[in-house]
């Protein structure tokens, strides 16, 4: 059975659209969605199941993931990852934003997110329609890049085409408009020193 396909406008989205999307997610579902950077494939971060679907979308262990999760917010970050001074200030000054975080974990993060490792990427994106999904799930959720096959278009920006080719794989597929084709700036911050692990859509000069 091929995914639901959906609207929802970024600028203003649709509350029942959200809950849609949720019951979605309760039910152990895949999501496409868009962010303020590329579009990404999640899941509730709660279900070790959906994981490990993503995980083999993406043709790699669960055990070997390297997937970041969405928070709503700063203070929902802090109940996630440890987040120092330094850290703080930065982050309040550019999230919402394109940039991934990599904290320390705190033991809240699910064991199959955080296999042998004791950090954790974080993301607070400046796009509404996943963040407003966290917040009515009542917990984060997974995020990880769709990417292209084609060697010249690295992420498919054309929510239409992102159906086309995922819609056997997943369950849902929102259309929040055409994505970007840069994706966020992962910034290290698991003590008070900042290391660009990669440079991305966010501007790396605040960490200078």
């Amino acid at each position: 059975m091929p995914a639901e396909f959906i609207k929802i406008y970024p600028q203003n989205p649709d509350e029942r659209r959200i809950r849609q999307v949720v019951d979605c997610l309760k039910d152990g579902g895949l999501v496409i969605y868009p962010t303020d950077t590329v579009y990404g494939l999640g899941c509730d971060i709660y279900n070790s199941r959906a994981v490990e679907k993503i995980a083999r979308i993406k043709g790699i262990k669960p055990q070997k993931n390297d997937f970041s999760f969405i928070c709503y917010d700063l203070s929902h970050i802090s109940d996630y990852a440890r987040v120092g001074n330094a850290a703080f200030k930065i982050m309040k000054r550019v999230l919402p934003g394109p940039y991934t975080f990599i904290l320390d974990a705190t033991s809240n993060v699910p064991k199959l997110l955080n296999t042998n490792k004791k950090t954790v990427g974080i993301r607070v994106p400046g796009n509404l329609i996943p963040r407003l999904i966290v917040k009515e799930l009542g917990n984060p959720i997974v995020t990880t890049s769709i990417k292209d096959d084609d060697e010249i278009i690295e992420y498919s920006t054309d929510p239409e085409l992102i159906y086309e080719k995922f819609q056997h794989q997943v369950d849902m597929v929102i259309d929040g408009g055409y994505g970007g084709n840069v994706a966020s700036t992962i910034v290290k911050a698991d003590s008070d020193t900042f290391e660009i692990i990669r440079e991305g859509l966010g501007d790396i000069n605040v960490f200078l």
